[in-house]
């Protein structure tokens, strides 16, 4: 009875604010309904507050479409009223004051505890964004200037990054308008006038809800790889503009760069900085124009240490292959990351997998892959049967590509006593840990291991002798086979 009588109204609702619109809409005269309409945003039933949205997108978009609405520097209200304007100027001033009324509530309803509220009054005003663009309110000489609501546009991105409430539900539903080449483009400069402004009013306290939110955002963001490939646009311009930031590649690459920048300067916590990272080398790096500018950030992530060490050296070998960046002492980080506590964590898979492509170049020295492999081959005298799986492959495969390292496995009177080997672990750098003079002896005793036959398994059960003849067992004390 309760769904049946939550329709009922919702149903009474709808039919009252059609009524309203159609008198609106009628008349001139009925012009004060539309405070009414307006006010029904302020609702409290859902259902009533969902009829106030579809009605005033309904009447706003006509009233654009028509020229109901004064277009140019609005006027304040009251000054309009008393001064010597036409009866149809103070109209439309009158009629533009509700409908930035009605964005402003429309902008409340993106916080609505009703997702589906969330979802409409976000639909609306990217309607209005869409609707504005074609008849817009703001005087520009003919055909010479590109048109975009900028002002609204920007309002509605911030209600999206909110500070304290998770807003990652309404994100995904925004992010279909992500497509649109021009949305794409001035969601990305609103953010990035945005984020500094926030983190600077937190005076250096950690917003994680936030960080959470524009992490969202940037990650739905997905950039084009030609300029050919901007053809969607929101809003449709009358001619072409060639100075038209948002029809043009470069001013993409350019704002989309800025934007990680300004982001990715701040605090992030651990979690944020495996997310980012994990995503960088194929959706960040590639569409910056210059991708060098990240050193700072890699470096910086590679000293928090972990699976975000790794992911930053990810990070640096990209600018490596791709950008010719030096970066001498990618190596020996990569070699420090290289202890005992690797096998035992739960990204050691993709820690193995990233670990064989940045030794997967045929040139490196000889001294540098005797260094990794015998620094493994160490590894696995600890190492859980997990990981051995991974590890010695591994091996071997560094072995196979560089064969001047086949000395570490044919050396004749090879050392296998820990304490005779001069291979020294706990050095640092792979130049120096005499790698060359050693052999992989460790891994000998998993040749020999599996040869071994084994008498006895010790067993935690107590073997049976029979189907019912187990030692005390209360079975054999009531039943018998015959």
């Amino acid at each position: 009875m309760a769904a049946v009588g939550g329709r009922a109204a919702g149903g009474k609702a709808e039919a009252e604010a059609e009524a309203r619109l159609r008198a609106v809409l009628g008349s001139r005269r009925n012009a004060n309904t539309a405070l009414d309409m307006v006010q029904g945003l302020e609702a409290d039933q859902e259902a009533d507050v969902l009829a106030a949205i579809r009605t005033c997108s309904q009447l706003f978009c006509t009233l654009l479409q028509q020229g109901e609405l004064f277009v140019g520097q609005l006027p304040g209200e009251e000054e309009a009223l008393s001064a010597d304007y036409s009866a149809e100027k103070k109209y439309k001033i009158w009629m533009r004051h509700r409908y930035s009324n009605c964005i402003e509530q429309l902008l409340n309803l993106m916080t609505h505890a009703s997702d589906q509220v969330q979802e409409a009054a976000l639909c609306t005003l990217m309607k209005f964004v869409q609707t504005e663009g074609k008849w817009p309110l703001v005087k520009y000489e003919e055909d010479t200037h590109y048109v975009f609501p900028w002002e609204l546009f920007r309002s509605l991105v911030e209600q999206l990054l909110q500070v304290e409430s998770d807003s990652s539900s309404l994100l995904a539903r925004f992010e279909e308008y992500l497509e649109y080449e021009d949305v794409r483009y001035y969601t990305m400069a609103s953010a990035a006038e945005n984020i500094p402004r926030v983190i600077q009013t937190a005076k250096g306290v950690f917003l994680p809800v936030y960080h959470q939110n524009v992490f969202t955002l940037l990650s739905s963001i997905h950039m084009p790889a030609e300029e050919s490939e901007l053809k969607n646009f929101l809003v449709k311009q009358k001619g072409k503009h060639d100075e038209w930031k948002a029809a043009k590649l470069k001013e993409h690459r350019r704002i989309f760069e800025r934007l990680w920048l300004v982001f990715l300067k701040h605090k992030l916590s651990t979690n944020l900085y495996k997310k980012v990272l994990v995503i960088f080398h194929e959706s960040i790096l590639p569409h910056m124009s210059k991708p060098i500018l990240m050193i700072d950030f890699l470096t910086a992530a590679y000293e928090i240490g972990g699976a975000i060490s790794l992911l930053a050296l990810n990070g640096l070998f990209y600018l490596i292959h791709h950008h010719n960046l030096e970066y001498p002492d990618f190596y020996r980080k990569l070699y420090s990351l290289l202890d005992p506590s690797v096998l035992h964590v739960k990204y050691r898979a993709r820690f193995f997998h990233l670990f064989d492509l940045f030794l997967s170049s045929s040139h490196l020295p000889a001294y540098l892959v005797a260094a990794f492999s015998k620094r493994l081959s160490r590894l696995t005298l600890t190492a859980p049967p997990q990981a051995l799986l991974m590890v010695i492959p591994l091996i071997c495969n560094l072995i196979r590509r560089h064969p001047s390292c086949k000395a570490l496995v044919h050396r004749p009177g090879e050392t296998q006593d820990l304490a005779a080997d001069p291979y020294i672990m706990d050095e640092e750098d792979p130049t120096k840990c005499r790698a060359m003079e050693s052999s992989l002896w460790e891994l000998q005793l998993f040749e020999k291991e599996p040869k071994k036959r084994a008498k006895f398994a010790p067993l935690e059960f107590e073997p049976a002798e029979g189907l019912l003849s187990r030692k005390g067992d209360l079975v054999t004390h009531h039943w018998a086979l015959e």
